[in-house]
């Protein structure tokens, strides 16, 4: 069962301080950009003192659209959805094709590593912003997720079904504590005939947008990564936004991951997930998926 998140005292000022400091560095060196016309760039994003999951119900009535949950919901309707000059989903494997159309369905457990370089940097973003906004949770020891993770996916669908992103909460088992909460869909970036997997991680005024290129290994599994290059190509952007809401600063930032989804020679699903700075390895998750049984599904949010 999935705790339900508590919103908690409002950020210190210290905090507040902190954000603001981020945000104007991304003013100062980054792109001021109309969201209506760079819609890939257009994501949720939070209110200052509100870090908890109530950003993907505010998401929804932007939308005009409403929040469901139902217990096999997934974080994209269909692989083909990525379907494109690059990539054929037809050729992966259909136990990954199943995790993503059907996230709420599997259990997650989780393994940690981090290089010698990584750990201090990720220590630091622990103390100074994931413990604080509950979000961007990186594992710091491996008891932290030893009793793995819970997770809920909330879909966000308008009138028709029309689908616009689907949610994925994801919390550590052994205290509830939130470790990440992000918006998940496919976009096409502009000049491109190939979707990419659009990741949002919802920040105060603003939020931390991953697209994700996919390929297919050759045993059929899925590879999903944000490689180096110009803005604009996939990768990490940090987005600030302005008062209007139709506009926003935005960064691209130098941070780079990489996903392996395959089925071992058990016929286990594994990911391996790899995280650099620049071209510095950080950190790799090492991740085992279970597919869980009717009986073992949750009945919804709580």
């Amino acid at each position: 069962m999935m705790r339900t998140a508590r919103s908690g005292p409002p950020p210190r000022r210290g905090g507040r301080a902190l954000d603001l400091a981020t945000q104007t560095w991304v003013r100062l060196t980054g792109r001021l950009l109309n969201l209506r016309e760079q819609s890939w760039l257009d994501g949720p994003w939070h209110e200052p003192d509100v870090l908890d999951s109530t950003w993907v119900y505010r998401a929804a009535t932007r939308l005009a659209a409403s929040v469901k949950a139902e217990p096999d919901s997934g974080l994209l309707p269909d692989l083909r959805v990525l379907a494109g000059d690059r990539f054929s989903p037809e050729r992966v494997d259909p136990r990954i094709a199943d995790f993503y159309q059907h996230t709420a369905s599997w259990r997650l457990e989780m393994w940690s590593q981090w290089t010698v370089l990584g750990w201090p940097l990720g220590w630091a973003l622990t103390a100074l912003f994931s413990r604080r906004l509950r979000q961007l949770s990186l594992p710091l020891r491996g008891l932290d997720t030893s009793r793995g993770l819970d997770s809920q996916v909330l879909v966000v669908a308008g009138d028709g079904g029309h689908r616009y992103g689907a949610a994925w909460l994801r919390q550590l088992r052994a205290t509830g504590q939130s470790s990440f909460s992000g918006w998940y869909g496919a976009v096409t970036l502009p000049g491109q005939r190939q979707p990419s997997v659009r990741v949002v991680f919802p920040l105060p005024n603003g939020n931390l947008t991953i697209l994700l290129r996919p390929s297919v290994l050759p045993d059929g599994g899925l590879r999903l990564w944000s490689p180096p290059g110009e803005f604009g190509a996939d990768g990490a952007y940090l987005v600030v936004r302005a008062d209007d809401e139709q506009h926003a600063w935005v960064r691209r930032v130098p941070l780079h991951e990489c996903f392996e989804l395959y089925v071992d020679a058990e016929g286990v699903l594994r990911t391996n997930h790899d995280l650099r700075l620049w071209n510095m390895p950080l950190l790799a998750l090492h991740y085992r998926l279970n597919r869980l049984g009717p009986s073992q599904l949750p009945d919804g949010p709580r």
